[in-house]
């Protein structure tokens, strides 16, 4: 069954006309597709990230796409790369279109990212900020989330064997540039990172044909009215690049920014805007020299296990489930019921850190869930800013990720908003530590040294 709206779209990508020179035969040459499928649900269903909402969406204000960039020729140097308009696309769900691609594509799990625009103006999937509500949903409610769950996982499968498929000669280059509207949201004035890095894939006529670009800001331009489906600020970026360059596939995903918010915010002219900023900042980089990238992306992995803070008692859960906060009352009633069933909660959450390196020249770090701005300013000290780009919300987003700074400060991404993921508590003191560490030993030694 098609759970989408007609017109489904796998796109190949035709030659399009650029100002760029031809490209010089030195440069280097890699079988390079992408394409993008529209997930839009042709259906109400509940949207993800605002607890608020009671009912379902009650309208499309903008269609959501995940797109699809695959680099590479056999099996040592393929790497995917996705994109989904969704404020959280679980662990299982990546692991599953994974293993698909594994079996179809032989695409190793280290050569395999999923990045989540986290547009909280997109449907709700199973696994996925599962206590948002602080109630159990209707089960009608729960069958179309289900229903569309389902279907996504199809249609991520999809948008990547049609970027397999659609793979030409292309060089790759990057860059980086700024965009200005992301804005601390804890602290007036507070840390952000404002980088926008961006990889552009071109023909042998230098004609573009894939896009890639990455900001450390919410996706949260909309509030919880009017009730509609949208991308934000991330999906008008796509429509704007791909209207000024006709033919190409933009992927847009998000960098540190669980901390910042974008400003001004609240309407969807604002959402609009931020769009169009991104879109003319990329669009001018692309008229400039880029960095090629001249050798075969090394992809390396290592799942960790984050330890959380110590857990509450017994006793503590059931004064917590006659809190007046129905959303802490209903995450508490949840772990009274598992402790009445005679499971154990969590004491650590699966954690995957993922990079990507293209030789000397470019170095990607992907990291799971709602990661401050801390962990992208510390990187882009201990490793050369200028060949390093932070991703977050990538191959998973099981809740948020603090810093020292943040976990020592407390408040919403320091540790309450845990009850939001089902999660048992806050993590340890230590985790910022952990990851980076565990990044140093993934990277190679070349990117590191901060200059």
């Amino acid at each position: 069954m098609n759970n989408f709206l007609p017109g489904l779209l796998l796109s190949a990508l035709p030659l399009l006309l650029c100002t760029q020179p031809s490209l010089a035969a030195k440069d280097t040459f890699y079988p390079v597709g992408a394409a993008q499928v529209d997930i839009t649900p042709d259906y109400p269903i509940r949207l993800n990230g605002y607890g608020a909402r009671t009912r379902e969406s009650e309208g499309v204000d903008q269609h959501l796409f995940a797109q699809a960039l695959a680099i590479g020729g056999d099996k040592t140097s393929l790497a995917v790369l996705i994109t989904v308009d969704n404020v959280a696309v679980p662990a299982w769900l990546r692991d599953e279109v994974g293993a698909r691609l594994a079996k179809t594509a032989s695409l190793q799990n280290e050569r395999f990212a999923l990045c989540s625009t986290h547009a909280h103006t997109a449907p709700m999937l199973i696994g996925s900020c599962p206590n948002i509500f602080g109630a159990d949903l209707p089960a009608d409610q729960q069958e179309r989330i289900d229903r569309y769950t389902r279907g996504l996982v199809d249609k991520l499968e999809q948008v990547a064997q049609a970027a397999l498929k659609d793979r030409q000669p292309a060089t790759l280059t990057w860059g980086q540039t700024k965009a200005g509207f992301a804005a601390n949201r804890r602290t007036k004035d507070g840390p952000t990172d404002h980088a926008l890095p961006v990889l552009v894939a071109r023909d042998e006529s230098g004609h573009i044909r894939a896009v890639l670009a990455s900001y450390a800001c919410h996706c949260t331009t909309l509030a919880d009215t009017p009730n509609h489906v949208c991308g934000d600020w991330a999906g008008w970026a796509r429509e704007y690049l791909e209207r000024d360059h006709p033919g190409a596939i933009a992927l847009v995903a998000l960098g540190c920014g669980a901390d910042a918010n974008p400003q001004p915010r609240g309407n969807l002219e604002l959402a609009k805007q931020h769009g169009r900023e991104i879109c003319l900042a990329v669009d001018d980089l692309l008229q400039q020299p880029l960095t090629p990238l001249g050798q075969k992306p090394d992809c390396r992995v290592k799942p960790i296990a984050l330890a959380f803070d110590t857990l509450p008692t017994r006793e503590e859960w059931a004064a917590r489930a006659q809190s007046t906060n129905h959303w802490i009352a209903y995450h508490a009633k949840k772990n009274l019921a598992r402790l009445d069933h005679g499971e154990k909660l969590p004491t650590e959450l699966p954690y995957l850190v993922q990079t990507w390196n293209f030789g000397d020249s470019l170095a990607m770090v992907f990291l799971p869930g709602e990661v401050v701005v801390d962990y992208s300013l510390r990187l882009k000290k201990e490793f050369d800013a200028s060949r390093l780009w932070v991703n977050a919300y990538a191959n998973d987003v099981p809740c948020y990720i603090p810093s020292k700074r943040i976990w020592r400060e407390g408040g919403y991404e320091g540790g309450f908003a845990m009850i939001y993921f089902d999660r048992p508590t806050r993590l340890v003191e230590g985790t910022e530590d952990q990851i980076v560490s565990t990044v140093h030993e993934l990277l190679p030694s070349a990117f590191q040294g901060g200059k």
